[in-house]
């Protein structure tokens, strides 16, 4: 660790805009072109102005930095950080011999849902917090340069339409979304500067369940049974022709019958023509 309290960005330091798991390139400006091993630089890091860590000496990483393994020396002396968290977030110093040094500020948006998408298929709202991690000594955000817009590019303001903005900070912003059926639904944090240019976004998607929800045990078994009726309906139905019919169906005449040893015979015998007048 260095003490650096001089270590103060300036108006030429270089502002970049990251979302975690993005590949960055912190650029060395006037790095020495012949000293290609960059043996002469010197990578330091500050959260805030109280305390510096050295991330890169003498042009090799530093092996005891937490984050040793995303670091690397690019071109000119850059340095490369893989895999960016909010924890990357802070003021970056190229510090070269003889020549001035160069800062970087690199702060990082992030979106954080109050629960996982697993269980967001259970009652309850989702809160959705969007934060602006950067150098704590910089007063960079302004009164709603955090903001929530939906899929048509309509700034959220206050409460819509299954959403509502519920708490607003200088970096940070939370959008409450409650479950409503149909598609999920996108929404999109910006940080805008003062004249409202996008400089970062990021999209997060609720991904609701659109099944039964809230049920207790009874109400399935309510469910079961209704189903369940509804396909015995058919064939109570199918029961009661079949009754019917049979109910209609004209009993054999006894004079037609024989009994042929064991064996019943009905014998086809035709009534009398009323023409023939049988006397």
């Amino acid at each position: 660790m260095v003490s650096c309290d001089f270590f103060r960005p300036a108006g030429s330091t270089t502002h970049l805009y990251h979302r975690p798991e993005d590949n960055t390139t912190l650029p060395c400006r006037g790095a020495s072109l012949s000293d290609r091993a960059c043996s002469t630089v010197d990578w330091i890091y500050n959260r805030d102005v109280s305390q510096s860590f050295e991330l890169v000496q003498k042009g090799q990483v530093v092996k005891e930095s937490g984050r040793a393994a995303r670091l690397s020396l690019g071109m000119n002396c850059s340095l490369l950080i893989n895999g960016v968290t909010a924890e990357d977030a802070g003021f970056y110093t190229c510090d070269q011999k003889y020549i001035l040094n160069t800062g970087v500020l690199l702060s990082v948006l992030t979106i954080t849902p109050s629960l996982p998408d697993a269980d967001t298929n259970t009652d309850g709202n989702v809160q959705l917090e969007c934060t602006l991690t950067r150098y704590e000594d910089l007063n960079e955000c302004q009164q709603n340069s955090i903001r929530w817009v939906n899929e048509t590019g309509s700034v959220l303001r206050g409460e819509g339409l299954g959403c509502k903005v519920t708490a607003q900070r200088n970096c940070s912003s939370v959008l409450t979304v409650t479950h409503q059926s149909g598609p999920n639904r996108t929404f999109t944090c910006q940080k805008v500067d003062e004249r409202n240019n996008v400089q970062i976004e990021d999209h997060y998607t609720p991904f609701f369940t659109h099944g039964f929800r809230g049920w207790s045990p009874l109400d399935y078994v309510m469910l079961t049974l209704r189903i369940a009726g509804l396909f015995m309906i058919p064939l109570t139905v199918v029961v009661l022709l079949l009754k019917h019919r049979r109910g209609n169906e004209t009993p054999p005449d006894e004079n037609n019958m024989r009994n042929d040893g064991d064996e019943v015979i009905y014998e086809n015998v035709e009534a009398p023509s009323a023409a023939t007048g049988e006397h």
